[in-house]
Formats: structure tokens, C-alpha cells, sequence
């Protein structure tokens, strides 16, 4: 199965901000992804479309149509934190985490499916409340 990979690191937002995102995605066709990430309100709805983007260049380069292609794998992993201190009460401070992303996503090439022709069956069958009617 011929694959496409593409990565996006230190993205400033939190993981778990953008696995929300990018749980809607994965599994989907490609087109049907970025439809449902143009759509989304969401801040990371439009870096992680970007970065479907850049895999399907990708897989062009490696001969794959973008009409067979599936987001087969996306994951959201911890980047760099930062960490910053904000004054508090008494002369104390607390920290700040300023958390950043690191996400990747394979595509795959899925063969289309071939359309079975359902066996339909020459008799007839009479339904149950002829068959009663018939019988009286």
C-alpha cells in the first residue's frame, strides 16, 4: 500500500486543543476532511487542512491520485512547553505552561471498491396477511 506522510512541528497550541480536531478527520476520505475542516470553527481547523494539503503534494510527487487517498493515521504529540511566571499575591508568582503541538498524518492509497451486483430472487413471495386473507 503506497503511503504519503506529512508533519507539523512546534504548533503553538495545545494537544489536547488540536486532538479535538483532528479526531474528526481521521478515517475520512481526503476531500470529505478538508470539507469538514473548511466548515470547522475551530483555531487548529485550518493549520491541520493545511497540512493534509501538504501530504497530498506529497503523494502526487509519488504518483498517487488524490482521489483515492484516506487519512489513515493522524496524531497529535507534545512539543516544546514554555515556561513563563505571572505575579501573584504577597510577592509570589505561578507558572504558565505555553504548550505547543507536534502533529502527523499518513496518508493511504485505498483501492476502490468494486460494486457487487446483488442476486435477486425470481419468485415472488406473497406477504403474510395475503397468505391469511387466502386461506379464509
Amino acid at each position: 500500500m503506497k503511503t504519503a506522510t506529512a508533519q507539523l512541528s512546534n504548533y503553538r497550541q495545545s494537544p489536547r486543543k488540536v486532538g479535538l480536531v483532528v479526531g474528526l478527520v481521521r478515517g475520512k476520505r481526503v476531500n470529505e476532511a478538508l470539507v469538514v475542516l473548511d466548515a470547522m470553527p475551530k483555531r487548529a481547523a485550518e493549520p491541520v487542512a493545511k497540512l493534509i494539503r501538504s501530504a497530498v503534494a506529497n503523494a502526487r510527487t509519488k504518483g498517487i491520485s488524490q482521489d483515492d487517498l484516506v487519512v489513515s493515521k493522524m496524531t497529535v504529540g507534545q512539543g516544546v512547553v514554555f515556561k513563563r511566571s505571572m505575579p501573584r499575591a504577597r510577592g509570589s508568582m505561578s507558572m504558565l505552561q505555553k504548550k505547543s503541538s507536534h502533529v502527523t498524518v499518513e496518508l493511504s492509497h485505498v483501492e476502490p471498491k468494486a460494486k457487487t451486483i446483488k442476486k435477486v430472487s425470481t419468485k415472488a413471495k406473497a406477504p403474510k396477511a395475503v397468505e391469511a386473507e387466502a386461506t379464509e
